[in-house]
């Protein structure tokens, strides 16, 4: 308890001082996982990251509370020509993604095909949180470039985009078992049903609370109720209900998120919305972090091989920018909001919900490697992405 309120009230110090000097605080909160474990090594918490339940539910919550304010960050109206750069990250460069890091899976490190594609899944999303010089900024504020615009909506959407694989890689699994995975069934209800579930309940729920709380409100002379604990609870109502519904919680939260911003779009209370979700996201980041270094600590990394190492940097470093680059080479961006929109693909905590939700629901092989592949590459994400992203956006011409 008293590590947590530590945390707490660290956490906008932490982030002044880290955002003066151009370093991610994520950087910090790991290492500073690390040390309190060397210190304290009774310390129980590291579990979440081998136990699948406790990952679950603790990972599960910091995503969706980061699209619910990614959601609210965004300013630009959704359109097929105006959100074309997120929308080709999300489909081409993400199914190549996966697709790329399976076939790295399956044909060099030698996993069966269900870990092969579990891992495709967990790792190709990407999660600009832990780096939030690239990420728009609060509502209304105009800090929208089209970098930031990019990288921010494409977390936003592939959180959830990439949970169909994770049902792929599940099916797989369960049919190496001895059940039956039919393509069929899963592009129907996986693909199709869970997702169109996830829209439509995200659209509702989101218009639903836009216009109790914006609105209606107003209309009553109830403005004092407009709290930004409203977020919060759309949140976890929109999720819940959609997930008892059978369909991606992440894309009904993110759009539910996106109607919000959308219903009077100059109110003050989206900016009170997103100022209470972002704080809470952020203390949930730095605790989740520390504990990240805790696993770190606890040998979570040991299964690593060369070969892992080598291919956990070619997922950093080569597949994400060289597929990106490529999927944004039929937009309006210049080269260099290219490059930089390619080099951040970065991982986050939606690769350990990912990973821990699929080994809670079957049993795979090579489950101690993946767990310490995907801690891998998260940490050389953070490591690099976290170093890099102040100068990419001053290379950019980004003064704001």
């Amino acid at each position: 308890m008293a590590i947590i309120g530590l945390v707490g009230l660290s956490c906008s110090w932490v982030y002044h001082y880290t955002q003066k000097i151009g370093v991610s605080y994520a950087i910090v909160y790991v290492l500073l996982g690390m040390a309190v474990f060397a210190i304290f090594p009774e310390l129980p918490w590291v579990s979440p990251f081998t136990k699948e339940t406790y990952a679950i539910h603790l990972t599960e919550l910091m995503v969706i509370i980061a699209l619910m304010t990614t959601g609210l960050s965004i300013d630009r109206r959704f359109g097929i020509k105006r959100w074309a750069n997120p929308l080709m990250l999300v489909s081409v460069a993400m199914i190549l993604s996966i697709a790329a890091l399976a076939a790295i899976g399956y044909w060099w490190l030698g996993f069966g095909l269900a870990s092969a594609v579990l891992l495709g899944a967990a790792l190709a999303p990407t999660d600009p949180v832990l780096a939030s010089e690239v990420q728009v900024g609060p509502p209304n504020s105009g800090d929208d470039d089209g970098v930031r615009f990019a990288l921010t909506a494409e977390a936003g959407m592939n959180d959830g985009l990439a949970f169909p694989f994770t049902w792929l890689a599940i099916a797989l699994a369960g049919a190496a078992g001895g059940g039956q995975a039919v393509l069929g069934e899963w592009l129907a209800y996986d693909v199709f049903y869970r997702i169109i579930a996830g829209l439509i309940i995200g659209y509702v729920g989101g218009r639903a609370v836009a216009y109790v709380f914006l609105r209606l409100s107003q209309k009553l002379g109830l403005d004092r109720i407009r709290e930004g604990l409203t977020a919060v609870a759309a949140t976890l109502a929109v999720y819940g209900v959609t997930e008892l519904a059978h369909g991606y919680g992440f894309i009904a939260v993110f759009v539910c998120a996106l109607t919000i911003r959308d219903f009077e779009r100059d109110h003050k209370h989206h900016r009170e919305m997103h100022a209470f979700t972002t704080q809470l996201e952020r203390a949930l980041m730095a605790i989740l972090l520390l504990l990240l270094g805790g696993a770190v600590m606890d040998g979570i990394l040991e299964p690593l091989t060369w070969p892992l190492i080598a291919a956990g940097l070619l997922i950093v470093l080569v597949i994400r920018p060289v597929l990106a680059y490529l999927a944004l080479s039929w937009t309006t961006c210049s080269r260099r909001e290219k490059c930089v929109i390619s080099f951040f693909g970065i991982k986050g905590i939606g690769s350990f919900f990912y990973l821990s939700f699929a080994l809670g629901e079957a049993e795979f092989a090579n489950a101690d490697t993946l767990w310490a592949l995907t801690a891998f590459v998260v940490l050389i994400s953070i490591l690099v992405h976290g170093l890099t992203s102040s100068i990419a956006m001053k290379w950019l011409g980004d003064r704001a």
